[in-house]
């Protein structure tokens, strides 16, 4: 069983104004943003990462860095274009004010699987799920069963993950919610994917910490309880 946490990146004066960033270069966290990441560091002491991946955008990799600070050990860190933010083309850099009132926000809004992002840079939604979701689903591979591992990544992406793991339609996925710095987690078995946390901003996250020397069985772990069990 893999465990993947999912997080967002802090705050950042573009979300604090409205502004949809984008792939926009050098947005960085704003003090609110900084002191999120610091304080998911924190919380995140008692779980052994094994590897943090992260969007090539700054700040992911910011709150990457805030994040492993004060860990005893060093963890592998990676950049992966495909956990990068949606493209939104003629959108980057817009209020979202103004962009609520373009014909293509109640697209984004009600249909998102058929939304395609205007101007020569402009991606699918579609398309965003699918290279995210493939990127997990490699990473899962590469870092193996038994691995606890970050993805630092940007809302849409998330919920687009999310969306999968659930079996949801991409048409759902605005049901979703994903603040910053907030952490998801997923764990892969060989029959299906268990979300056991969507947008946990506060608490321990030390019960993803599994005790030393044990291996969960591929069958029992990809059983669901019946009845719901006792919990972790």
């Amino acid at each position: 069983m893999t465990t993947v946490l999912l997080i967002r990146h802090g705050r950042t004066k573009a979300n604090a104004d409205g502004v949809l960033a984008g792939w926009t270069p050098g947005v960085t966290l704003d003090d609110r943003g900084r002191d999120q990441a610091g304080a998911l560091a924190v919380r995140l002491l008692p779980v052994p990462l094994v590897a943090v991946v992260t969007s090539p955008l700054e700040r992911t990799r910011e709150t990457a860095d805030l994040m492993l600070t004060g860990r005893p050990t060093d963890v592998a860190r990676h950049v992966d274009e495909r956990v990068g933010e949606c493209r939104y083309g003629d959108w980057t850099g817009g209020s979202l004010k103004t962009l609520a009132k373009d014909p293509m926000w109640k697209v984004v809004q009600a249909h998102p699987s058929a939304a395609v992002f205007p101007g020569a840079e402009g991606e699918a939604m579609a398309d965003m799920q699918h290279r995210a979701v493939a990127a997990v689903r490699e990473w899962n591979d590469r870092l193996g069963a038994d691995a606890i591992y970050a993805i630092v990544s940007h809302g849409d992406v998330i919920k687009a993950i999310l969306a999968d793991a659930l079996g949801m339609h991409l048409d759902q996925f605005q049901r979703l919610r994903v603040d910053p710095c907030s952490v998801s987690v997923i764990d892969y078995t060989p029959l299906r994917p268990f979300v056991s946390r969507t947008n946990d901003t506060g608490g321990s996250l030390a019960d993803l910490a599994r005790p030393a020397g044990t291996k969960r069985r591929k069958r029992a772990a990809s059983d669901a309880v019946v009845g719901g069990g006792a919990g972790a």
